[in-house]
């Protein structure tokens, strides 16, 4: 089996337990940041915690936010219907620029679903599907909330068409898995292409969801519940 070396980052703490006491509120036990002044001094003091808007850093990255729009699985706008960002923790939307840009060489780009989600929306999708193989436990938080996971595919920059996967977005079922292999070999390949790009840029796959990838990094990013829009206008 081949090995991928992982290359990321690693950007030292320096934050004191001081910054959390008074600007968190705890959801079932674990902190959700939800003041917009108080990521402002975390950022201040630590600029490796900023959220990053994809776009402003690589504007060949397309957007497709199937939760700003009715066609997802709970049927209904989950973020403000029009959503044009997303974001990521700066050293995941450093990586993930690099992967951007190592595909264009051979003429592909990346198509991102969804980034940055924040926590109460998260409360919305368990109310519905109470199954941690597809959604995250709000009593944990998720990778999304904390800006370190993003939801993607591949396309091809001459069509705009997305590389075959074998199954759409959000496709709750056993062929979304990266276990399962009763797929055409082109299919497999491209989920391989993907897989191996992530992970040479120090993003790794869930295994129930081919289009779901999580930066990793020993830092432990807090769980946001801040809108796009204030993020976006700090």
């Amino acid at each position: 089996m081949r090995k991928w070396k992982l290359q990321y980052t690693v950007y030292p703490v320096v934050l004191t337990g001081v910054l959390y006491v008074s600007a968190v509120y705890a959801q079932n036990n674990l902190p959700v940041e939800r003041s917009l002044s108080h990521y402002k001094k975390e950022i201040k003091e630590a600029p490796y915690l900023e959220m990053v808007e994809l776009k402003s850093r690589e504007p060949s990255i397309v957007y497709d936010f199937k939760y700003a729009t009715r066609n997802n699985f709970m049927g209904r706008y989950m973020y403000p219907a029009g959503t044009r960002i997303t974001f990521l923790r700066k050293p995941a939307a450093d990586s993930l620029i690099k992967i951007q840009r190592e595909l264009n060489k051979e003429g592909l780009g990346l198509k991102v679903f969804d980034a940055y989600r924040p926590y109460s929306v998260t409360r919305h999708f368990w109310e519905l599907v109470k199954d941690e193989r597809y959604v995250a436990n709000p009593a944990k938080g998720s990778h999304h909330n904390r800006g370190t996971a993003i939801d993607l595919t591949i396309i091809d920059l001459n069509t705009g068409d997305e590389l075959n996967m074998g199954t759409g977005f959000d496709n709750f079922s056993d062929t979304a898995h990266h276990g399962f292999k009763q797929l055409t070999e082109p299919i497999l390949q491209n989920r391989e292409k993907l897989k191996n790009i992530m992970a040479k840029y120090g993003f790794a796959a869930l295994s129930t969801e081919w289009w779901h990838y999580t930066y990793q990094s020993p830092i432990k990013f807090p769980v946001l519940d801040i809108t796009f829009k204030k993020l976006a206008n700090r």
